[in-house]
């Protein structure tokens, strides 16, 4: 039986979030940072990165998991290379300092690659991609997981060997079309998603997970409250589990902070490693054709009829945009269990303000 739900208003999950994170010890440039980044997943419809996070993060702030001292470590900067050690600090000021960085080198030069390592968790990947675009730029991102134990099996394997390391792929916008962005784990579904299921008391979709002995489930509750019993899929079987391999080679690997392989220390906290790569199109072609091709392939795709008239085939971001439009006016959904979370960690810092 599912558990109910309420609706947040933007603006408060934003402020209790940044308090929160504060009243726990992040600076408060870092709190506004990383609470605007959680709240905007929830706006755009990713719960699984967003405010539930909240818990886990102050559970590494006070186990020292979180550096909130860092200092950003530059590595190689060359006319298109970038290479951070973010020193364990918060993953969304550093990945949007990283986003900057590289994107200048881009505009200069046509493209640039960048890798950045040891830096706490970077969220929603896809944020990065809408900030490269938002600069008229092509980005194409990988992220590893480390500093926990794995969570997703690899292809023809019933226990966890992987992250569920996300691939995203950014686009601008052209004068009649908005910014494309794919943006996906490369399991099945996010860990984030298991959780929210088990906090809502409903069944995932079947393939997604195997129980503790390598089994079908569509159970979640063994991963509830951030524990792991049993493991997520890979998306799309063998695809999938090759496209987290290589993750962790591009953002382990190049990125220097290792790879999920046990000789990487797991303090059970969450640390990233992520490659990208930014490219301005207009060193590849002129730009008046190449925005033209851009729409004339989007009209292409987008015009395919509809297996259900209900549900058009979308531009790859649309439903991220049609959500936040929604939420904004609407509110956020948050179900009841998470939000008892979330104030029970703010009643336990002393910070005032509840959900």
């Amino acid at each position: 039986m599912s558990t109910p739900e309420r609706r947040l208003n933007p603006t408060s999950l934003l402020e209790f979030c940044a308090t929160v994170l504060s009243a726990g010890g992040a600076s408060k440039d870092d709190a506004a940072c990383v609470a605007a980044h959680l709240v905007d997943a929830n706006l755009k419809g990713h719960d699984s990165h967003g405010a539930g996070l909240l818990p886990a993060y102050l559970r590494h702030m006070e186990r020292g998991q979180v550096n909130l001292e860092a200092s950003d470590q530059v590595l190689a900067d060359t006319s298109v290379i970038l290479r951070i050690d973010a020193d364990g600090g918060w993953g969304a000021p550093a990945g949007q300092r990283l986003v900057e960085r590289a994107s200048a080198k881009a505009r200069e030069h046509g493209l640039a690659a960048a890798t950045l390592g040891h830096v706490h968790h970077l969220g929603r990947l896809g944020a990065y991609a809408e900030q490269a675009a938002a600069a008229g730029l092509v980005s194409i991102h990988f992220v590893n997981v480390t500093d926990h134990a794995p969570l997703v099996a690899p292809y023809r394997g019933t226990d966890a060997r992987f992250g569920t390391n996300p691939v995203c792929i950014g686009y601008p916008a052209t004068a009649t079309r908005p910014a494309f962005l794919l943006d996906m784990a490369t399991s099945q579904i996010a860990l984030g998603k298991v959780r929210i299921a088990a906090n809502r008391g409903v069944a995932l979709p079947s393939g997604s997970l195997i129980d503790a002995r390598g089994m079908p489930t569509t159970d979640p509750s063994g991963m509830a409250g951030f524990e792991l019993e049993g493991a997520l899929t890979p998306l799309g079987k063998h695809k999938g589990y090759g496209l987290a391999f290589a993750c962790e080679l591009l953002a382990g690997v190049l990125g220097g902070g290792g790879t999920i392989q046990p000789g990487t220390p797991r303090r059970g906290g969450i640390s990233n490693g992520l490659f990208s790569i930014f490219i301005d199109p207009a060193a590849f072609g002129e730009p008046d054709w190449m925005q033209a091709e851009t729409d004339a392939m989007a009209r292409y795709a987008l015009a395919s009829p509809p297996m259900d008239w209900d549900s058009p085939v979308l531009y790859p971001g649309d439903p991220e945009r049609a959500i936040a439009g929604k939420r904004a006016k609407e509110g956020i959904p948050m179900d009841e269990v998470t939000i008892g979370q979330l104030n029970t960690v703010a009643e336990a810092l002393g910070v005032a303000e509840r959900l």
